[in-house]
This record gives structure tokens, C-alpha cells and sequence, in this order.
């Protein structure tokens, strides 16, 4: 064997200051016309019509044929200055990780890196901090952040050799020989940003003779390493060139990108979850030439594949703890936070080519929910996985839970522990800062996704300049004022969110008969200095049932999604006082289910102006309601939580009043809930599995999940192996939590035979804890080791709560376990 590779119910509107009862949770289950079924939540089928229409105008370098046309082009960085709580997320961003990484990252020094001077190594590391380290300055106007990036992107600039290649020289034969792209496809997208912030002439040749080299190239380069699966961040660079240049070979350079690209129109390639975020687009930007509705079609089926498989929990991610594996799409899976940044960027991007407002919706769900959840409350450390339900944040690797042969979750600056997501997780809120105003092919704004800003930009025939101010608590609030500086009749597009059932629109205090056409209210007339318009998303409690994982139960408010408010206790566990690194670990009960037939009031708190409202402190809602302790529901034996068994689950524990805190202020959280009835099914406890050791990559509890194995080679379900052990004795024990009589054990053994090193072990015994002594079943019936069956063995009956299975591996072999049950 080898290790995997690493590739709405219908509630009260809340009044201010009252709390009401706005959510119903029905007995059994819940009520008719409160549940969204996880399925639909994410159908991801384009609807018509949408506005504004694509078009070939605008005022900010619309597509030119034969692209086709969109309805929004991106404004220039620094266009949108963010105000509110998404300002202050951006100055600790500033004052933390990604601002300072420079001054702990031994891939960031300037002097001595192949980005600046090519006869060093280098590789994705300043490519990923540099493009989110530069939208930063441009959208907060730091001068330490923009002289810094400034100074990165002249250095990189002067290593751009005759033939057109630029930065470390070893990446040119790489790969088999021939050149590495990947790594210049962030910095592409960094220089674009630098260009638009301050029109550099420098950047359109440089970009050209890059990509010309790239022209250059035989097809078979195009189909290498993490290149050939991300080939749509550098068809965006092309598309960007062309649109400025009308250099027609750029489009035959794209047709080669699409050719080398791993396959995404005709199904998913990869299960690596950055190259789905990133991925997942790729057919949909090709289309974008091709104007073949296939290749459209293609990322909506492949976004609504990934999501139906593994994104059956709330937070908008999807079980990526490196890859999505069959089997592991409880909600303690997690996303990797690159995963996260990635997949808000491919979200972004696909709301301004096709103005479906469900990728915008997607988006918001991201930031708003798992990306403040990924870091701790002053940005100086993130860990690699974010879980909807996580109840310990420790140093352990969890062989029951994540994929690689590393811990996830504890909140480190994880330079060579974490390594991407550091590096890239920049770009997250200076994008989403950017993508919060578009411009339209009609020469009109849209206010595309909603927090307090101010946007300055040219509109109407004239391309006069107006700016507009957005004065608003959003997501925590529900109104948004627009305030209107200058005069000029354009456009003024709203989106109206696919959560909000009803919405008004008053402008200048009148109300508007406004409607919403693929999720876009339009207001057209001349405005003057002054206008005011108010736009109102009543927001309502309401529930998800996730039918696909166990039929839990997550809680929204419109936009937030909320988790169960885990008392939390902080111990440093290594850095520097500096840079803290840290754990994080439950202080309060977390095992709750919520109550069938209860409610939950909406609680608003006043909070200081400058709190941080991603934290418990600092959050200015909550949500009360009812729940029940299910004592059954427990940590496995390395402190992860317990995976969800069936709901309506029983419990006759004491009602509790529980309080609900919104997600990303949460960094110990139970997300997706089991609920509880009188009738329900009963939870039974797990047993606890350990062993002399496990793979990293594989799971202890693989052999108790209640899966049947296809074949001994069966990969498709979790396994457990004692990789990359051979020909030694190794065990695997059970806790099976009260002394129970046993007389029998069955053994379906992993054997990889043709592709791995696994095989069915020389020998076996059963043993069992007789006080503090180990002692062999007597009586035993024959040990098999036949391949694709179940081995089952007889003994004399022993009362025990412990057992374990000794194996004597092959020589020069190591072997597994596909399912092990006592009886």
C-alpha cells in the first residue's frame, strides 16, 4: 500500500430592541415550509433572466470578441475604500500574518529568493503571499504594505530574461524537463493588480513576453503537476492581456491551456479540494471563448457533484482536509483555508461573467461564516482546517478524521507546517473588499455584496464620476443606505439575496415598486447629490436539514450561519510571545441536540464600537433556544468530536436554554445539530479504537463505521493499515465501553495486492484485558486470512470491555483492516 497522494420558517421580523420568537422547531423534525433541504440549498442550475445584460460597453475594459460579452467588469483596486467591520478585519490583517509574514517566513526574505534572483529556488510561497500582500495595500492604502509590494514587484520585473521567462531559473526544467507554470499564476494576477492600481506601463509587455514564452511550448507541457489542474487562473491573465492588447494569439494560447487542462468539462479530475476551488471554473472561462453552453453547463454540474458529495453541512465549504474522500463528509471534516480563499475568489469571478447571483451568495456564505473562523481574533495565526463542528483545536494529528500525516487545527503561523495557507490566505477579505461593487456593461454600478464602503467610480454616457456610500451593519443588520455623490443618470443595480424572502427599496424615503430579475432590483434615473436609498433585507431565523448526513439541523439568520456558544480556553502552546501559537480547548458542555417543538428568541447586544464582531465578546447577536444533552454523543480517543448518528435522536436529559453565537465568531463551534424527540432513534456509544499504529493518512475507526467492503482492495470506503510497518507484530484494540461477553470476532483484512504493499497478514490471535493482563480467547476456531471475505473466528465466551487483534505482518509487507467486529 502507499499513502493517498497529497495532491424558512416563517417567523417574526425581530424589532429593534424586542426580542421575539422568530423560529419554530417542529416535533420530529420541522414543520412544513420551515426545512431547506441541503439538495437545494445547493441546485446549482443557472436561472434567466438576469440583469444587468452582458454587453461590450462599460467604462472599465469590457470583454472584446470573440470572447463573449458579461454583465460586469471589476473596478481598478482602490476604487472601494471598506469601512465597518470589514475595514477593521483588513487593518488586523495589516498588523498580523499576512501583513508582517515577511518578517517570519524563511520562504519571504527579498535578498537570497529565486523571485528576485534567479539562480536561487523559490516557489508558490511569495507568489501566494505577494498577490493577497499587494491587494491589501491597494485596498487599505498602508504605505509600509504598498512600499514593500512595490519593492517585490520591481525586483521580480528586472529577472524577466530575453526569451520571456521570469523568476527562479531551476523552474524553467522542473517538470520532466520542461517549464513550471503554476507558481506564475498568482503573480500574474498580483502585476494585473498593480496595473489597475497604478497603471505601470511596464506590466503589459512583461506580461506578454511571458506568455508568449508560454505560446511557445509543446502541448505536452501544458499537462504537468498543480498547473494542469489550475489552468483557469492563467486563462483569466490571458483574457485580461487580450481585452487590453487585442493580441489575437492569446486566444489560440488559451485553446492550448483548455487542451492541457485536467478535464473538468466532462466530469472532476481531482479530488484535491484547492484544485476544485480553483478548478471548478476552468470549463465555464473556456466558454467564455468557445460559446459552447456545455462548457457552462460543465461548472454548474461539476460545483453541484462536489457539493451533493461533500459539502452536506453549513458554512459553504466542502469536506477538503486535502482531498474529499469517500467516507469522511461528516461535518468534522473541514476546508483547508486555502480551499476557502480560492473557492470565494472562483465565486467572485463567476458572479461578474454570468451575474448569477447564486455564486454571489456562495461567496458571502464563505467570508462571512468560515473564513474568520479559520484564524484566531487578532489574524496572527490560522490553522489548516476549519470544521463546522470542531470541539478541540489541538497539536494532534487525527487519524479518524484528516488526511495527511500532520496536524490541522491548531492555530499556528505554520511557515512550514501549514505552507500554502499562511502564504495565501491574503487574498481573502482585499478581494472581497474589491468584489463588493461592480461595474456594468450599461454604464451603471452594482452593489454586488453588502458591508460598509464607499465606492468612486465613472458612470453614465459621460463616464462622469460619482461615489456612492453604503452605510450599513450588514450581515448584522438589515437595512443598507446608500448615500449618492455627484450628478450623472446611470444604472443602480441591487442584489437581493437568494436567503431573503422579501426585501423593500425606498429611495430618497419614497418607497419603490421595485422587482427583482434574476436576483437584481434596477433603479435607472438621473441621480443628483444626495439621493438616498434604502434598501431592506428582513432577516429571518430559519433551518436547514441536511438529509444527505444524518438529517442534522443548522441554524441562519439570513446570511450567518450560527454554532453553539462553547465556553473556550486558551493555552499557548508554542511560537514566540510575538507570535503565539495556540490550542484551543472546550470549557462547557458541547454534545447538545436541539429540541423538537422549541423556539428561539433573537437576543441583541449592544457591544463597543470597535469590537471585533467574529468574536464571542464582541458579537452583537445571538440566538436562545432549547436543547437536550445527548450523552452518547462524545470525543473519540483523540479528541475529535463523534461523528452524527441519525436525528431525531433521543434524549432524556433536562431542557437547557443554549445559546447560538454566529459562526465565524466561533472558534470552538457545533454547527450542524442533531435534534432531539421523545421518539427518536437512540444514540449508542462508540467504541473506542486504538492501535500500535496507524497511517497517517488512514483511519481508526474506519473498521467500525459500519461499512461493507466491496473486496479486500476495496478503496473507495476509509480503511485502517499499520502503513508503512513490515513484517512486524502490530495490534488493534477496542474499547467497547461496559463489559460485554464476546465469543466471536470477523476480520475483513486490506489487502492492495497489484497497486500497494499491503497484504493479509501471516498470522492472527484475539486477546482480551483480563484485570491488567492480556490474555489470549481459548478455543478459538481456525484464523483465516482468505482475501475478499470476512475471517470469522469462535472462541470460548470471556467477559470483557477490551480487545484486541494481534497481527504478524508479511515480511517486507504491512497490512489493514477494512472492517473488525466483535460479537
Amino acid at each position: 500500500m502507499q499513502p493517498a497522494p497529497n495532491h424558512h420558517a416563517k417567523g417574526f421580523i425581530m424589532v429593534e430592541g424586542i426580542h421575539r420568537r422568530d423560529f419554530l422547531l417542529a416535533t420530529g423534525g420541522l414543520a412544513a415550509g420551515m426545512t431547506v433541504n441541503s439538495s437545494a440549498a445547493h441546485a446549482a442550475t443557472p436561472t434567466a433572466p438576469f440583469e444587468p445584460p452582458a454587453g461590450r460597453g462599460g467604462h472599465y475594459v469590457p470583454n472584446r470578441a470573440p470572447l463573449q460579452p458579461v454583465p460586469f467588469q471589476k473596478l481598478p483596486p482602490g476604487a472601494i475604500e471598506p469601512r465597518g467591520w470589514l475595514a477593521q478585519q483588513l487593518d488586523l490583517q495589516v498588523k498580523g500574518l499576512c501583513g508582517r509574514y515577511d518578517e517570519i517566513s524563511d520562504f519571504l526574505p527579498y535578498e537570497g529568493n529565486g523571485w528576485v534572483d534567479p539562480s536561487q529556488g523559490a516557489w508558490e510561497e511569495l507568489p501566494y503571499w505577494l498577490r493577497g500582500f499587494g491587494d491589501l495595500g491597494y485596498v487599505t492604502g498602508d504605505t509600509g504594505v504598498l512600499t514593500r509590494a512595490e519593492r517585490w514587484l520591481n525586483g521580480i520585473i528586472a529577472t524577466q530574461a530575453p526569451d520571456g521567462w521570469f523568476g527562479p531559473s531551476r523552474l524553467r526544467t522542473s517538470l520532466e524537463g520542461g517549464p513550471d507554470f503554476w507558481p506564475g499564476m498568482p503573480l500574474l494576477a498580483a502585476f494585473r493588480s498593480w496595473y489597475e492600481y497604478s497603471g505601470d506601463e511596464r506590466v503589459i509587455p512583461f506580461m506578454t513576453r511571458y506568455l508568449q514564452f508560454q505560446d511557445g511550448q509543446p502541448a505536452e507541457v501544458f499537462n504537468r503537476s498543480w498547473g494542469a489542474y489550475r489552468w483557469g487562473d492563467n486563462i483569466d491573465s490571458a483574457y485580461w492581456l487580450y481585452n487590453r492588447t487585442g493580441d489575437e494569439w492569446l486566444l489560440d494560447l488559451v485553446g492550448k491551456m483548455h487542451s492541457g487542462s485536467a478535464d473538468y468539462v466532462n466530469g472532476i479530475p481531482t479530488w484535491h479540494n484547492v484544485n476544485l476551488a480553483q478548478g471548478i471554473r476552468e470549463p465555464l472561462q473556456y466558454g467564455l471563448l468557445s460559446g459552447d453552453p456545455a462548457h457552462s453547463a460543465a461548472t454548474y454540474r461539476n460545483y453541484a457533484t462536489i457539493m451533493g458529495l461533500y459539502g452536506q453541512f453549513p458554512g459553504g465549504g466542502f469536506a477538503g482536509d486535502e482531498n474529499s474522500r469517500p467516507g469522511f463528509g461528516d461535518p468534522r471534516q473541514g476546508f483547508e483555508t486555502c480551499g476557502i480563499v480560492e473557492l470565494m475568489h472562483t465565486f467572485e469571478m463567476l458572479t461578474r461573467f454570468t451575474g448569477d447571483t447564486s455564486w454571489t451568495d456562495r461567496c458571502e456564505e464563505l467570508a462571512l461564516n468560515l473564513l474568520p473562523a479559520s484564524y484566531d481574533e487578532q489574524q496572527k495565526v490560522l490553522h489548516y482546517i476549519t470544521s463546522a463542528n470542531s470541539i478541540q483545536l489541538d497539536d494532534g494529528v487525527k487519524h479518524g478524521q484528516f488526511q495527511n500525516g500532520f496536524a490541522m487545527q491548531a492555530y499556528k503561523y505554520g511557515v512550514h507546517q501549514y505552507r500554502c495557507c499562511p502564504h495565501n490566505y491574503g487574498m481573502g477579505w482585499p478581494y472581497y473588499a474589491q468584489e463588493l461593487w461592480l461595474a456594468t456593461t450599461d454604464n451603471g454600478l452594482a452593489a454586488s455584496m453588502y458591508a460598509a464602503s464607499k465606492v468612486t467610480a465613472k458612470v453614465g454616457a459621460a463616464g462622469t464620476t460619482v461615489s456612492i456610500v453604503a452605510d450599513t451593519d450588514y450581515p448584522f443588520g438589515d437595512a443598507i443606505t446608500l448615500t449618492v455623490t455627484g450628478s450623472a443618470r446611470f444604472p443602480l443595480y441591487l442584489r437581493v439575496p437568494g436567503w431573503a424572502a422579501e426585501f423593500t427599496v425606498t429611495v430618497n424615503s419614497v418607497k419603490t415598486p421595485a422587482r427583482a430579475e434574476g436576483g437584481w432590483v434596477k433603479l435607472d434615473r438621473a441621480w443628483r447629490s444626495g439621493d438616498r436609498v434604502k434598501l431592506v433585507l428582513p432577516m429571518r431565523t430559519t433551518t436547514r436539514t441536511w438529509s444527505a448526513n444524518q438529517g442534522a439541523v443548522s441554524v441562519s439568520r439570513g446570511p450567518l450561519t450560527y454554532s453553539l456558544a462553547i465556553e473556550e480556553r486558551t493555552e499557548v502552546i508554542g511560537g514566540t510571545p510575538e507570535w503565539p501559537e495556540l490550542a484551543v480547548y472546550p470549557e462547557s458542555p458541547w454534545n447538545y441536540g436541539l429540541v423538537a417543538g422549541s423556539s428561539f428568541d433573537l437576543v441583541r447586544r449592544t457591544v463597543p464600537r470597535d469590537a471585533n464582531p467574529f468574536t464571542h465578546a464582541g458579537t452583537p447577536l445571538l440566538l436562545k433556544g432549547s436543547a437536550r444533552r445527548i450523552p452518547q454523543w462524545e470525543a473519540d480517543s483523540e479528541d475529535v468530536v463523534g461523528l452524527l448518528q441519525a436525528s431525531p435522536a433521543r434524549s432524556t436529559q433536562p431542557v437547557e436554554q443554549v445559546t447560538l453565537v454566529p459562526m465565524g465568531a466561533a472558534r470552538l463551534r457545533i454547527t450542524s445539530f442533531p435534534s432531539v424527540a421523545a421518539r427518536g432513534a437512540e444514540w449508542r456509544y462508540r467504541t473506542r479504537v486504538t492501535a500500535s499504529h496507524v497511517n497517517d493518512g488512514d483511519s481508526l475507526e474506519a473498521v467500525d463505521d459500519g461499512r461493507t467492503p466491496s473486496s479486500s482492495a476495496d478503496t473507495s470506503i476509509p480503511r485502517f493499515t499499520w502503513w508503512d510497518r513490515r513484517g512486524t507484530t502490530e495490534w488493534i484494540q477496542y474499547d467497547l465501553r461496559a463489559v460485554r461477553v464476546v465469543s466471536g470476532v470477523s476480520a475483513y483484512w486490506f489487502d492492495d495486492t497489484g497497486f500497494g504493499a499491503c497484504r493479509m497478514p501471516a498470522a492472527w490471535r484475539v486477546l482480551w484485558l483480563d484485570g491488567s493482563t492480556w490474555r489470549e480467547v481459548v478455543g478459538s476456531s481456525a484464523y483465516g486470512v482468505e482475501r475478499d471475505r470476512a475471517n470469522s473466528v469462535s472462541f470460548a465466551p470471556v467477559r470483557a470491555q477490551y480487545l484486541r487483534v494481534e497481527a504478524v505482518l508479511r515480511p517486507g509487507f504491512s497490512g489493514g483492516l477494512l472492517d473488525l467486529a466483535f460479537s
